[in-house]
Order: C-alpha cells, then structure tokens, then sequence
C-alpha cells in the first residue's frame, strides 16, 4: 500500500496523527505546524548546487532530484510537512504544450491559446503522462516517514492566465478581453483545464501526496462577481474530484483578500491567506468550518531575530481563535532569504505555540 489507500485516503498513523494534518482538520495539535511555500529550493544553497546546469522543468522529471530537493527544507528547517517540488506548468508541458520556463522571467507559451481551435491542443492527462512523478512520490513517502507530503498543481485562472498571454503578466488583459468578451471560449478553457489540474492532483494523491494545494497565485486580480461567475466553477470541479481521497485540501491565492469566503465556498478545507489581512480579519471574513493558513510578510525575514519573533507573535495571536491553523508565510520564501532566518522561524513557532 502507498503512504495513502486511494480509495479510502487511509494513511499510516503517523503521519495522519501529524501536527499539519490534525491543524488542517481543525483538531488539537501540540503545536502550530509550519511549512513554507517555496521552501524547496531558491534560498538553499544545497538546492542550487543539485541544481546547478540543469533546466526547471528537467529538474522535475528526474525523480531522484525531486526527492533530494524536497527533503532539503525538512532536514534543515524542521518544517512540518513538505512540498512536492514541481512547478504548475508541468502537467500542461506533460500534454505536449510548447513551452518552458526562462529564467528570470517565468513560464513562456510558444503558441498562447487564443481561439477554440487552440483548445484541441489540451488533451486529457494520465498517469502515464508523468511517470517520473509516482516515482518520485513513492520514493518521497518512504523517506520522508511520518512527514506529511503536499501535492500541488496550479489553478485553472492562474494556467489560463499563463496560456492565454503567452507568459508572465501584470495586467492580464489578453485572459480578461476572453474571459468578458468570449465567455463561451472561457467557460471551455477553464473546464477544461480543471479535468487536467484534477488529474495531475489525482496522480500525487494516489502516489502517497497527504495533502493537495491548488495555487491560483493570479486570482487576486479579479472581482468577486467576475471570480464567481468565470473563475469559481473550475476551481470548485478540481476539489470535488479529489474530495473521494479523503485528504486536506488547501486553496491559496494573492491579494485575493475580498476573495477569502469565495474561495472556501469552492471546496477548500484550508484557505492560505496572504499577509494583506490579519488572520483574525480573514476567519471573519471565510467564516466557520475551514482552517486558515498563512501568514508572515516574507520581506519581515529581512530583518534582525528580534523582529521576526514579534512579527510571527503577531501571526500566532491573531490565530489564537482560529478552529485550525498552519503558520506560513504570506506567498513564497524569497531567493535571498537567509535559510537559517526560516529555521530560526520554524523554532519560534513551535516553542511559543506548544499546548
């Protein structure tokens, strides 16, 4: 059996029994777990020398590499979970898409998706299309013992996003000129990207992943109305198709703070938060029946020790009514962060938050 039984989403006691996993259920835990989004990698100087001369997206089809540079965060930071290192155009690059990731600038489309007739090029994917991550799952599950694993994929907003310009953006406006001007043509590009985003979730769930988080880093950029009529049906599609496995599953997006309750409503047991809003104002505004995670200003690590304990106190009191909660920080660690600031984090946390 892997790390989870796929049709039950059973899982060794161990690490059900774990701090992450108990805080994204809303039960007691012995004390705040903390993961970080972007731990795997950037800030480590372990991970640019494994790295080194090797392409992104080759980096996450060598199972081997995967492993190492998931585990290097929990070994140096003693985080409480960890993340399957991946990017959120895998899958789409799996279906054939031309496409790669520059550095310094991001994902780039050859052939962004503009008409219907682009549609075609969006198969379904299987698991057959990555082998490299069941292998690198199953390889992760036993290494990483009673230490939950994080499946992600990217959210279909933020991949359509991405499709739809081309590359990187600030203003979207190619994506939203289709999204308010051919809401047909958006409505299908969406749908159709959550059966593929739902099918590279299903893939790590059923390889050993504990839990799954859908990135929808760009959402923030939209209007309630607009997310809930052109954004929310997709988004709603992948966690219903994953809800069987029995796992958490958390929804994460920036600036999406006028968002909080739209994007529980879609089907998330866990709603990241960024650091915009204090946690006691997001739990207002998501509402009961969801754990929160979130959320350190990423910058604060910039600063002296003293300061980044009074800022994470902040966090930890603003979250002391919350029904579960998973300290992060606000978006992702930073490539110039000090590695020893976020295990020095990692410790504050833990000690001040023991039950």
């Amino acid at each position: 059996m892997t790390a989870n039984d796929a049709s039950t989403g059973q899982q060794p006691t161990a690490t059900y029994d774990s701090a992450f996993l108990k805080a994204c259920r809303r039960e007691p835990v012995p004390h705040t777990p903390v993961w970080f989004m972007r731990q795997a990698g950037r800030s480590l100087p372990e991970y640019r020398k494994v790295r080194e001369g090797i392409p992104m997206l080759e980096s996450c089809m060598r199972p081997e590499l995967v492993t190492e540079i998931t585990l290097q965060p929990v070994r140096r930071h003693n985080v409480d979970a960890a993340i399957y290192f991946s990017d959120i155009v895998v899958p789409l690059k799996a279906i054939g898409l031309d496409l790669d990731i520059k550095p310094g600038i991001g994902p780039v489309v050859e052939q962004p998706i503009r008409t219907r007739a682009d549609l075609a090029r969006l198969r379904d994917l299987t698991p057959e299309d990555v082998p490299y991550v069941t292998e690198a799952i199953g390889l992760l599950t036993r290494e990483l013992g009673s230490t939950p694993l994080i499946g992600f994929a990217g959210a279909p907003f933020t991949l359509a996003s991405y499709l739809v310009e081309g590359g990187p953006s600030r203003t979207y406006e190619n994506a939203k000129a289709m999204m308010y001007g051919d809401p047909e043509l958006w409505a299908d590009l969406l749908d159709r990207l959550a059966d593929i985003t739902a099918a590279f979730l299903k893939v790590q769930i059923e390889a050993g992943a504990s839990a799954v988080q859908l990135f929808d880093s760009w959402v923030g950029a939209l209007a309630p109305a607009d997310y809930v009529q052109s954004v929310m049906p997709a988004s709603a599609k992948v966690f219903e198709a994953v809800a069987g496995y029995g796992v958490p599953r958390i929804h994460f997006g920036v600036g999406t703070g006028e968002l909080l309750k739209l994007m529980g409503e879609a089907g998330a047991d866990v709603v990241g938060v960024d650091w915009r809003i204090p946690l006691d104002e997001a739990v207002r505004r998501v509402g009961p029946g969801k754990a929160l995670q979130g959320n350190l200003d990423p910058t604060v690590l910039f600063t002296d020790k003293n300061t980044v304990e009074a800022k994470a106190q902040e966090v930890l009191d603003a979250a002391a009514g919350l029904e579960g909660h998973v300290f992060n920080l606000g978006h992702g660690v930073m490539p110039n962060t000090d590695p020893d600031a976020l295990t020095r984090l990692v410790e504050y946390v833990h000690t001040h938050s023991a039950r």
